[in-house]
């Protein structure tokens, strides 16, 4: 089914902000797991002088659409890859700064792999292609980790919100973030909330990063038990064009734990022209 350009646009809760007019470059948010698009608050107003800000939600967070969220198609990260680039075509976007975090840095990346004249530089903040560690590779959980992960979240879902929540902001970070990150989990729906988590938590989108040929920032908490530090060094030495900035904060969510620190890290490289190869 062909949407139109306004559903499109509804489907993701759509909103921008910033400057305009011709020759205005773009910037896209997207959030991860658990947040939507007022997880950018402290960044997005650094921007709005020079860039016309796109900001969405991951179909089934936030204001988006719930009635489109399909778990055939939401079943894998690819599917929200669709959803990211069919907002880039609606809105007639090309060379886009991308600010990705978490698992939307890697949906990011698909998107940017697929349709790369939409993409000028990637910024992937905390990253992960895959969180279960397997021979040759440090994800952060074993196996088992997730799958008790998983089981806490289906049977307590409110419960695992409250426990998870000071995990990803830090356990030393501010009560106030950790409360707004758990309300943030409350108010998604679980049964979404449940499979994304699942969908999230189990994939592999290592193959993927061989592709990108996008400039990469790669902005990294000095102390996430998410995405540990050897993640992010590992997603930097496998992209052709990338660089990485560690911010000495805890938790997985420096753009908010450390948002001076992360638009320091961020303008540093959009200042930068980085050069192929």
């Amino acid at each position: 089914m062909n949407l139109s350009a306004t559903a499109i646009l509804e489907r993701s809760n759509v909103t921008i902000s910033g400057a305009s007019g011709p020759g205005t470059p773009a910037m896209v948010f997207l959030h991860g797991l658990g947040a939507d698009q007022a997880s950018w608050r402290l960044l997005v107003p650094h921007f709005e002088p020079d860039y016309q800000v796109v900001q969405l939600d991951l179909v089934g967070a936030g204001g988006s659409a719930l009635t489109e969220y399909s778990r055939e198609r939401h079943g894998q990260l690819a599917g929200h890859a669709d959803d990211l680039l069919d907002v880039l075509r609606t809105l007639a976007l090309y060379d886009v700064v991308f600010v990705g975090h978490s698992v939307g840095a890697m949906i990011g990346v698909i998107a940017a792999v697929r349709e790369p004249q939409r993409f000028k530089k990637m910024v992937l903040i905390s990253p992960s292609p895959r969180f279960i560690n397997e021979q040759g590779y440090a994800g952060g959980f074993e196996q088992k980790d997730i799958n008790e992960l998983l089981a806490a979240m289906d049977a307590d879902y409110h419960g695992w919100s409250q426990g998870i929540s000071p995990v990803m902001m830090g356990a030393d970070e501010s009560p106030e973030l950790v409360m707004e990150l758990t309300n943030s989990f409350v108010r998604t729906n679980p049964e979404i909330a449940r499979h994304f988590a699942r969908v999230t938590f189990l994939s592999d989108t290592r193959a993927e990063l061989a592709f990108l040929s996008t400039p990469t920032l790669v902005v990294q908490s000095a102390h996430d038990v998410i995405a540990p530090l050897a993640v992010g060094h590992y997603i930097n030495e496998q992209l052709a064009d990338s660089r990485i900035s560690v911010i000495e904060t805890g938790g997985h969510c420096p753009h908010l734990s450390a948002p001076q620190q992360t638009l320091a890290a961020i303008d540093a490289f959009l200042q930068q022209d980085l050069l192929p190869g």
